[in-house]
């Protein structure tokens, strides 16, 4: 528990069904898009892989995800751009999530993982 105006990064957040963001994610558009960046990033998080952030393994192909470096709920553009998508595992998504991996270094994964393409 916690006061009322103290903000839990722990708290889920409050999903709409209906919302732009949620409609974008069931298209099937992006669930092809998603799995072309996998694929590209071959099934792994490219966090771990590289030994950052203290990965639990280095090769870590369970629970990954595709992540947008700028969120879909700050920019209408970028949603289905290869320069803005990596494949992460959920350890690694939520502390990109919350700015604990820097959208610099995010940005900069991806751009090595666009030049390997």
């Amino acid at each position: 528990m916690h006061k009322e105006d103290y903000i839990c990064d722990k708290k889920p957040a409050n999903q709409k069904r209906n919302t732009k963001a949620v409609r974008f994610r069931n298209s099937i558009t992006w669930q092809q898009k998603r799995e072309e960046i996998k694929k590209r990033d071959k099934h792994l998080c490219q966090v771990c892989i590289r030994n950052l952030y203290n990965p639990r393994f280095q090769y870590q192909y369970e629970n990954i995800q595709v992540h947008h470096a700028i969120p879909v709920i700050e920019s209408d553009s970028g949603h289905l751009d290869n320069n803005n998508l990596i494949t992460i595992c959920a350890e690694h998504h939520r502390m990109a999530d919350n700015y604990k991996i820097p959208l610099l270094k995010i940005q900069k994964i991806i751009k090595e993982q666009e030049n390997k393409s």
